[in-house]
Order: C-alpha cells, then sequence, then structure tokens
C-alpha cells in the first residue's frame, strides 16, 4: 500500500546534496563512458536492460527516454526485454545485452561472465571499447540502489521529486 507521499516524491532526500562527492563521482563516469569508444545507443540499451534486470520503473523509464530522445525505434527499445530472440539488435548490442545480463544475474552453474561471452564480445569491442562497456554497467550500477532505496519518481525530473 502507498501512501500519498510516496506518490509525490522519493523516500530519500536528494542524494546529491547529502553526498556531495556523488555529482562529480557520476560526472566522471558519465564522461569515461562517452569516451565515443562504444555507441552511445549501445550504452543506453545496456542501461535500459540493467533497469529491466532489477526491476526498477525509474531506471527504465530513464533509460528508454534517453533511447527515444536519440531517436531509437520503438521496436528496438521493446525489443530490449526479450534481446535474445528479437531480430533488432547487431551482434556487438548482443555482446553487450549478454554482458549485462551475465553481470546482474547469477549463474548457478558456473561463473557470471564465462570465457565464451568474453570472448564473443571480444570479437566486437577491443579493450578500451570493453572496457568502457565495463565502466557503462558500472555506471547504471552505481545507481541501482539509489533507484531501488531512494525509489525516484518515474519522469520526474531530480529537482523535483526529492524528499525534502
Amino acid at each position: 500500500m502507498t501512501s500519498a507521499q510516496d506518490t509525490l516524491q522519493s523516500r530519500l532526500p536528494n542524494p546529491a546534496v547529502l553526498v556531495p562527492e556523488l555529482p562529480q563521482i557520476a560526472g566522471a563516469l558519465f564522461q569515461a563512458v562517452g569516451n565515443g569508444s562504444i555507441p552511445q545507443t549501445t550504452v543506453s540499451l545496456v542501461q535500459l536492460r540493467a533497469g529491466q534486470i532489477v526491476g526498477n520503473t525509474y531506471l527504465t523509464t530513464l533509460h528508454t527516454g534517453n533511447l527515444r530522445k536519440a531517436a531509437e525505434t520503438e521496436d528496438r527499445i521493446t525489443a530490449v526485454a526479450s534481446w535474445r530472440d528479437a531480430p533488432h539488435f547487431t551482434p556487438a548490442e548482443r555482446a553487450a545485452l549478454a554482458l549485462v545480463d551475465a553481470v546482474l544475474t547469477p549463474n548457478p552453474h558456473g561463473e557470471r561472465v564465462s570465457d565464451e561471452l568474453y570472448a564473443e564480445a571480444s570479437t566486437h569491442y577491443d579493450d578500451k571499447a570493453l572496457a568502457t562497456l565495463t565502466m557503462a554497467i558500472g555506471q547504471v550500477c552505481l545507481f541501482i540502489p539509489v533507484a531501488l532505496i531512494g525509489k525516484p519518481l518515474p519522469g520526474v525530473t531530480p529537482a523535483e521529486q526529492w524528499r525534502g
């Protein structure tokens, strides 16, 4: 059951105010991930998939919106949830999506990121791009606890939603 307060603001005050170093950390990650070694579309697809895996509406809404702003097709955006059998993704995008799935999904039968998956990703990305893709996954993972614990509101700007 949600209260009226839950629908009007997040649970936490603004984390960037509480932890003043957060904008600098987030900005550095944003800059590192935006180094041009992988397409921004791939970053957004991976981050949307991460939001889907953890079941967070704020993250899925945010990254869906980012993809729409980048003029991605609705078919591709919608198909991220079922990317394995969707015809809309390049082999490189599939490797990136497989990596985020592996990182965020427990594997009861072995390593999360197998040597085979790493080898497949390596056929599409050089070392710098793989490191950047790793940082893109880390970037969204930095904000997963904020999204799950703080419960920011989908579609509401950060300035408007954090509890005062």
